[in-house]
This record gives C-alpha cells, structure tokens and sequence, in this order.
C-alpha cells in the first residue's frame, strides 16, 4: 500500500486538519434540535468560537510572516506594502459607505476561505503528479464546487445569518442558480469518484486524506450553510473547520522549521520558538487567545458595543458615532483580518521557485518515508 501524504502525521493531521470538519458537524447533527431553538449565538460561545478560534486563527499567521526574521528580510516589501494598502484601499471602500467596505471584506474573507481548502486539497495530491493533467483539473473542480455551491445557495436563498454584518453579501433573487449550482456540483461528484476508483484500482492506493479532505469540506459547508437556517451553525461550522487546521498547520510548521535548522530559532526573539514544543502548545494557544481578546474588545469598546459583560474592562473606550472617524477607524481595525486574507495568498504558493516552505512543512512526514 502506498505510504498516505499526511502533513505531519495521521494521528495529528486527522485531529486537527482533517478530522474538525467532521467532528463539528456531527455535532451540528446531533444537537440539531437544540441549536434550532436558539436564536443568535450565546455569548460564551461566540467568546469561544470568534474569538478563541475565529480571531486567534488569524493571528496565528504573524509567526509565519512578521516573527520570523528570516522570511520578514526576505519579503520587507510584500510585508510593508500589504498592511499599509490594506489601510488605504479600506479607508477608500469605507468613504463610499459602511456596506461597501464590509461587503469587499467579506468577500475576500470568503475567498480566502475557499482557497484554505483548496489549498490543503493540493497539498495531500502532491504524490500524484505523474497522472494525467486533467485530473488535477477534476480535483480543482471538486473541492472549489464544494465551497461555492453552498455560497451560490446562500446567494439565492434568505439565509438567518451573516459573514459580517447584515446585507453583506449581494442578493440573487434566483433560487434556481442554487439548484443547477448543486447539479453541476453532484456531476463534477461523480466524474471525481470515478476517477479515484479507476487510478485507485490501477496504481493500488488510496488517497485517504485528500478524499477526507474534500469530504468534510463538503459536508461542514453543506450543512453549516444549506442544511441549517442557523447563526450558531453557520458560525460553528465555518470557523471549526477553518481555524483550527490553520492554526495547527502554523503550529506543525513552527515546530518543524527550528528542527530543520537544527534547533536553531528563525524568530526575533528565542522565546517564540519554544511555543512551538509540545508541552507548550498550551502556551501557544494563549497567546492567540490573549491576542484575539484584544482586538475584540477593542472593537466592542469602540464600535460594536455588543458584549460588554466579556470586554468589560474595554467600556471604558469612547463609543465612536463619526462617521468620519469610523472611515479611519475601522479599517485600522480591521488590517488583521486584511491582511491575513492577502497573506495567506503568497505565503503558501504552491507554484513558486523558492519552496522551502514544502521542505519545512512536510520534514516530520518525510522523515517517516
């Protein structure tokens, strides 16, 4: 049997990779009737699930980019100009209006989101290269269709919830774009199993993690968005699935990267090397949790004044009303998630030359061959 292409190693890429997808919609599933009845989120659960998974994950990125010496020296302009035009193009969006702005951030978001998945479904097809063209094509297809026919579907139908904020995302009053999304979705499906059984039967393998991989996606999304008509749904399975693979996959990369160099830290500081030992994944997790609280308190002391019994410290900040100052504000706000969202677009090219992120990524599954 072929050796499968885990990241790390099956045990942890199911845990934290693969397997929340899975998990989190089973449990969708199961408490159904439960979350049916709830309207809107709890606010321990949104502290736990926007902010201890949701926000954090974003923040987890800074150790892969703006904490790392090595990469900050080798990209000081994508690194510079990526926050500072975050700012300046959201500061235009936001002169046009609120809406405008978030609408654009939200469709970024969701693009990032999409092309997350897209990302990890390449990653575990990097042994099959020497198949025809075509089928990488057919996996391209499956695992972007599997992302948009859900958001196709949101588009054409009154969904009970938001990525942002109300009226974000443009109304398609054509529920039958949702159906025929679906058609070609369960087409392309299909095209794909076929495939994987003919080269499964051919080549004596079986991709496990890809397949999972594009299962759970279909499954998180099809549920969180389709399925259920629910804020706490959607919110459980679209930042489940999403943040904590991110976050593990910038954990994996981090404990990684100090082993092929030896032990030797690429960090600004040999204090950030040592959350990435086991013992101190803890640590690690803290840390974007401590993060992530700030910058949504800030945002509720300043903008949203919506959970003032989680940031009460942060009731002290002045409620802001300008419109004018919003249109600097909030952007600043926002260059986080900004700037994450643009990022991530380079960080992890597949196409690129200079590859050592794959070298480092991949060392504890390589070492296993």
């Amino acid at each position: 049997m072929k050796k499968q292409p885990w990241i790390s190693s099956a045990p942890i890429d199911m845990g934290f990779i693969v397997g929340p997808a899975f998990l989190i919609t089973a449990l969708v599933w199961l408490l159904r009737d439960k979350i049916s009845a709830i309207d809107g989120t709890p606010p321990w659960l949104w502290l736990l699930l926007v902010v201890g998974v949701d926000v954090s994950h974003v923040y987890s990125t800074i150790f892969r980019t703006y904490l790392d010496r090595e990469e900050l020296k080798k990209r000081q302009m994508l690194y510079t100009l990526a926050p500072l035009g975050a700012w300046v193009a959201g500061v235009v969006l936001y002169s046009m209006g609120g809406l405008v702005f978030w609408r654009m951030l939200a469709y970024l978001a969701v693009l990032h989101f999409i092309r997350q998945q897209y990302g990890f479904m390449m990653i575990y097809a990097r042994g099959e290269r020497a198949r025809p063209k075509w089928t990488r094509y057919i996996d391209q297809a499956a695992i972007y269709l599997a992302t948009i026919f859900p958001l196709v579907w949101w588009h054409t139908h009154s969904r009970a919830f938001n990525w942002f904020i109300e009226g974000d995302f443009v109304t398609l009053g054509v529920p039958l774009l949702g159906t025929l999304a679906g058609v070609v979705f369960g087409l392309v499906v299909f095209v794909y199993a076929a495939k994987e059984i003919y080269f499964g039967m051919r080549e004596k393998a079986f991709n496990l993690p890809k397949n999972l991989l594009l299962l759970g996606t279909a499954l998180s999304w099809g549920v969180g968005i389709i399925v259920f008509n629910s804020d706490l749904a959607f919110t459980a399975t679209n930042v489940i699935a999403h943040g904590i693979p991110y976050t593990a996959l910038i954990w994996i990369y981090g404990r990684n990267q100090q082993d092929v160099r030896g032990g030797k830290t690429p960090y600004i500081t040999g204090v950030i090397g040592k959350l990435f030992r086991l013992r101190m994944l803890p640590a690690y997790i803290a840390v974007l949790f401590g993060l992530a609280f700030i910058e949504e308190g800030v945002w509720d002391g300043f903008i949203w004044r919506e959970h003032g019994g989680i940031f009460g410290i942060f009731k002290a900040l002045p409620a802001v009303k300008s419109e004018y100052i919003m249109m600097w504000l909030v952007p600043l706000l926002s260059l986080p998630q900004a700037v994450h969202y643009i990022l991530d677009a380079f960080i992890w090219k597949h196409n690129l030359r200079d590859s050592e992120w794959k070298t480092i990524l991949f060392y504890q599954s390589s070492k296993k061959a």
